[in-house]
């Protein structure tokens, strides 16, 4: 998985937020442990999730 950064996450809308947030959760349960593809699917977590938390429920 490629790192989603925050600048990226900004341009998104709330529901491509959310499918990119699901991509991002099963690439990191599938790669191995310690591994490049793990770290930056963590990052693309956390990333989408402070972007989602900053914008309005309901947008």
């Amino acid at each position: 998985m490629t790192l989603v950064s925050r600048f990226e996450a900004a341009s998104r809308s709330t529901a491509e937020l959310h499918g990119l947030l699901a991509e991002a959760f099963n690439a990191f349960a599938a790669a191995p442990r310690g591994s490049q593809e793990r770290r930056n699917a963590l990052r693309s977590m956390c990333n989408i999730e402070n972007e989602l938390a900053t914008r309005a429920p309901g947008l």
